[in-house]
C-alpha cells in the first residue's frame, strides 16, 4: 500500500530502553509542550496516569481549540496490577434541557446547539481527572495543574494548526467579548508564531490546584457560569455543576486475531464499533488483499457498523444499548452481507442478538502514555468542534464545549459532522451525548501491547481501527502505520472519504467497485504506542499530519 511520502519524512520511530535493557516510559500527544509536561510528571516520580493527566491539562492550554477543562473526556486505564478502569467524563445535558429545545416556532435552530449559551453540556473533564489521579496516580492533582498554569500565564507561540482553526472561527469568537479578548488582537485572529497569553485560565488552574475541584463544581466557577448563562439565555445552573458525576464504566472487551481489546463502552460509540468492525474483518484475510479490495471490505464493514450506531447507540443510563453489537456471531452474520465485487446498499440498522435484554451497563484530542510498571493510559478529551461553543466565561479563561450538538437534536437531522441519530441519542435532562471517542488498549498474552485513539469527529473510530489493522495484520510499527493513507465511511452520507495519496490507480479501482469517493488531502490525528516484548522496547508515535511529539526515556 502506498504511504504518505511527504509525511513519512516527519515520522521518527523512537526506541527507548533504560540502561539498554528495559524502557521506563513512552508518550504520544498532538503538541510538544504537552509531551514535555508528561515527561516532567514522570521526572517528579509520577506514573503513566499522572503523565497523561499532566499532558491533558497542558493540552487544555496549548491545544485549547480541541479540548480543555470546559469539556469532557474518556479514560481507559490498564494499571500495573492488571486492573482496568474506564472513567466517563462525558458532559451531561443541563437539568432544564429537553428533546425539542432547539425547535423554535416549529423550526429547528441547528446553530443554537453549536454556538452560544445553549450549546454546552456540564463539563466533566476535571471530575474524571481527579478520579483517575486518586485511584491510580502517585502525584497530587495540584502538581499537574501548576506547570500548565505557568504556560498559560507566560504564553506560547501558536502553531500553524492553531492559527488555521482560529482564523476559521474568528467571526464566531468575536460575538463573545471574553473570547475575543483572548483569541483576537485588534479584532483579528492571532497568527502563527504570535504569543497566546491566558491570564484568566492560569488563575483558574491555580484556584483548582489550591482549592480542589470543588471550586469548579460547587464554588466560584460554577456560580460565575450560572450567572453568565442566566444573563445570556442559557439554562445551565450551579446545581447542574454540583450534581455532576464521572462514573466508572465496565470496559468493552473483544478479540482480534489473538489480541485482546479493552475499549470504552457507551456513551462512547467508538469502543463498540471498533470492536464490531474488527469482529467483521476476522472473516476476511485483509492482509493478503490488494489495496482496493482491502479498502472495499473495510468500508463495507464501516457502513454496517455506522448504520447500527445511528439507531442503537446512546447514553446507557437512559437507553438500552445491546451487547449483541459486539457479539462475534452477529459479526459473522454481517460479514455475509459483504459482496467482494461491489458495494452493497445498507438501508438501515441490523438486529443484534438479545437486543431487548443483554445491554451495556450503566473536536477532540487523544494522547497515550505507558510506563515500565505496566500502567497504560488512553485518554480522549474534547470540547467538540473548534473552540467549542465559542463562549469563554468572563474572568475564568475557560472555553465551554458545544457537546449538545452531539445529541440527535432532532432524529434524522445531521449534526456538525453529518452524523444522524435516532431517539436513543435524543436530548434529555442529565443525559450524556453519544461520542465517537475510541480510547483503546490492546493486550497480547494478557500484557499491554498497543494503545491508540484519535481525534477528528466520527473518523476517530475509523482511524483507530485502521491503526490496529496495520499493526496487527501487517506487522507495522505505529510510525509506519500512521503514515499510511486513510479512508472513512459513516453510512450517512453515502460517501467514502479517502486520502488522495492512495494514488489514482487504487482510487480508480475503488470507484469501479461502486464507491462514491470524497477525496481528501489528509484528515484526523491518531497517536499510538507499541511495546515489543521480545525486544523490550517502546515504539511511541504521533500522527505526521499534525505537529505533535512522541517521546520517552
Amino acid at each position: 500500500m502506498k504511504v504518505l511520502a511527504a509525511f513519512v519524512l516527519l515520522v521518527h520511530p523512537v526506541l527507548f530502553a533504560a540502561d539498554a535493557s528495559f524502557p521506563k516510559h513512552a508518550i504520544a500527544t498532538v503538541q510538544p509542550l504537552a509531551t514535555e509536561a508528561a515527561q516532567q510528571a514522570f521526572a517528579k516520580g509520577g506514573n503513566a496516569i499522572d503523565a497523561a493527566i499532566a499532558a491533558g491539562l497542558t493540552l487544555g492550554v496549548v491545544d485549547g481549540h480541541n479540548s480543555g477543562i470546559g469539556g469532557g473526556c474518556f479514560f481507559v486505564i490498564h494499571a500495573a496490577d492488571g486492573t482496568v478502569t474506564c472513567i466517563d467524563g462525558r458532559e451531561t445535558a443541563p437539568a432544564q434541557a429537553g428533546r425539542d429545545m432547539y425547535v423554535i416556532n416549529g423550526k429547528l435552530d441547528d446553530e443554537a446547539s453549536k454556538t452560544g449559551a445553549l450549546a454546552s453540556g456540564v463539563p466533566g473533564y476535571l471530575k474524571a481527572c481527579a478520579a483517575a489521579q486518586k485511584k491510580h496516580g502517585k502525584l497530587k492533582l495540584a502538581d499537574l495543574l501548576l506547570p500548565a498554569a505557568e504556560i498559560a500565564e507566560t504564553g506560547f507561540p501558536i502553531d500553524a494548526v492553531y492559527a488555521r482553526k482560529l482564523a476559521a472561527t474568528a467571526a464566531k469568537l468575536a460575538k463573545f467579548p471574553a473570547s475575543a479578548a483572548i483569541f483576537l488582537k485588534d479584532g483579528k485572529p492571532l497568527e502563527k508564531g504570535e504569543l497566546l497569553v491566558q491570564h484568566d485560565l492560569a488563575a483558574t488552574y491555580r484556584a483548582v490546584a489550591q482549592n480542589g475541584i470543588e471550586w469548579f463544581y460547587k464554588g466560584k466557577f460554577s456560580n460565575q457560569t450560572a450567572e453568565w448563562m442566566s444573563a445570556n439565555g442559557g439554562i445551565m445552573t450551579a446545581q447542574d455543576f454540583a450534581g455532576y458525576q464521572a462514573p466508572e464504566r465496565e470496559a468493552i472487551r473483544s478479540k482480534y486475531r489473538g489480541y485482546d481489546l479493552i475499549t470504552m463502552p457507551p456513551p462512547s460509540s467508538g469502543g463498540v464499533h471498533v470492536a464490531q468492525i474488527l469482529n467483521i474483518l476476522e472473516h476476511f484475510p485483509i492482509r493478503h488483499f490488494r489495496a482496493s479490495s482491502r479498502i472495499h471490505v473495510i468500508t463495507e464493514a464501516m457502513k454496517l457498523a455506522f448504520a447500527d450506531r445511528a439507531y442503537w447507540l446512546g447514553d446507557p443510563d437512559f437507553v438500552k444499548v445491546p451487547r449483541g453489537l459486539v457479539d462475534p456471531a452477529y459479526a459473522a452474520e454481517l460479514a455475509k452481507k459483504i459482496d467482494l465485487d461491489h458495494t452493497t446498499a445498507v438501508p438501515s440498522h441490523n438486529m443484534p442478538p438479545h437486543w431487548e435484554g443483554d445491554v451495556f451497563g450503566k473536536h477532540t484530542t487523544f494522547l497515550c502514555t505507558a510506563d515500565a510498571e505496566g500502567n497504560w493510559v488512553a485518554l480522549n478529551q474534547t470540547i467538540n468542534t473548534a473552540f467549542g461553543s465559542k463562549v469563554v466565561i468572563p474572568g475564568t479563561g475557560v472555553l465551554l464545549n458545544d457537546e449538545m450538538d452531539d445529541f440527535a437534536v432532532q432524529p434524522g437531522i445531521p449534526n456538525a459532522f453529518k452524523l444522524v441519530g435516532a431517539e436513543a441519542n435524543a436530548v434529555a435532562p442529565g443525559k450524556r451525548p453519544l461520542s465517537s471517542m475510541s480510547p483503546t488498549i490492546v493486550l497480547k498474552d494478557g500484557k499491554p501491547a498497543i494503545v491508540t485513539g484519535a481525534a477528528g469527529g466520527p473518523t476517530i473510530i475509523t482511524q483507530a481501527l485502521l491503526l490496529l489493522t496495520h499493526v496487527i495484520d501487517d506487522g507495522m510499527l505505529p510510525a509506519e502505520a500512521l503514515a499510511e493513507p486513510r479512508f472513512h465511511h459513516q453510512w450517512n452520507p453515502d460517501e467514502l472519504k479517502i486520502e488522495k495519496s492512495f494514488g489514482e490507480g487504487t482510487l480508480s479501482r475503488v470507484r469501479a467497485l461502486g464507491h462514491n469517493l470524497a477525496e481528501s488531502e489528509g484528515f484526523g490525528a491518531c497517536q499510538a504506542i507499541y511495546f515489543d516484548r521480545e525486544k523490550q522496547l517502546f515504539f511511541p508515535a504521533n500522527d505526521p499530519r499534525v505537529p505533535g511529539k512522541a517521546d520517552g526515556r
